[in-house]
């Protein structure tokens, strides 16, 4: 059976910030990085049959310290990246609220089908991350794979496999940094065996999550 392991990337300064944070590279802060030993602790002797990141840098360092834990590479797969926030790009949430805030609840009442300015909609997102995890699945079969991704590509991921409204994927999913999310391929479908846990973080560092 093919499981995977979904995990956000640790904290950045811009999801401390919440920013909107989608195909820019920021690095992790010290935090995520603590945040990513601290997976790497507790998940880096797990037998892993391949460990797959998005190509941005935050999640290639998330990964990392498991991958070395596990004597493995990490591959990127660029399905995994990000939403696309175009115009709103590295600017606050509240900022952007407040400055367009037609074209922001256009965006948030509606995701699936609205994009922020230049950037993408839900079910692009859904569409090109859909296909990432079909190539992952047909690579390997069965074991556990780590995925590497982020916020809201992993919220659409999880409404989708799940046969969710991806429309709904900002108001029916959780999923705060560093978090993982399990997903067992059984052969009735996907089938959801945890989700957004961090029950890995220390409390000072479960404590400094951010958004």
């Amino acid at each position: 059976m093919l499981s995977l392991h979904f995990v956000r990337h640790g904290q950045t300064d811009f999801s401390k910030r919440n920013c909107f944070c989608g195909q820019i590279d920021p690095p992790l802060n010290s935090t995520g990085e603590a945040m990513a030993a601290a997976f790497a602790q507790k998940w880096g002797a797990a037998k892993w049959a391949g460990i797959v990141a998005s190509p941005l840098l935050r999640t290639r360092q998330t990964a990392a310290a498991t991958a070395t834990l596990a004597g493995l590479t990490v591959e990127t797969d660029p399905g995994l990246i990000e939403i696309g926030y175009g115009s709103w790009e590295g600017r606050s949430e509240e900022e952007v609220e407040k400055t367009e805030n037609e074209a922001f609840h256009a965006w948030a009442r509606n995701p699936g089908f609205s994009s922020p300015p230049g950037g993408e909609s839900a079910y692009a997102i859904a569409a090109r991350a859909l296909a990432a995890v079909g190539r992952i699945h047909d690579k390997y079969v069965d074991g556990n794979i780590l995925v590497v991704s982020h916020k809201a590509t992993l919220r659409v991921l999880v409404c989708a496999l799940l046969g969710l409204d991806v429309n709904l994927f900002r108001a029916r999913v959780n999923m705060p940094v560093a978090s993982l999310t399990i997903i067992d391929f059984k052969k009735v479908g996907p089938m959801l065996r945890l989700l957004g846990d961090t029950s890995h973080l220390p409390p000072e560092l479960a404590a400094s999550e951010g958004t």
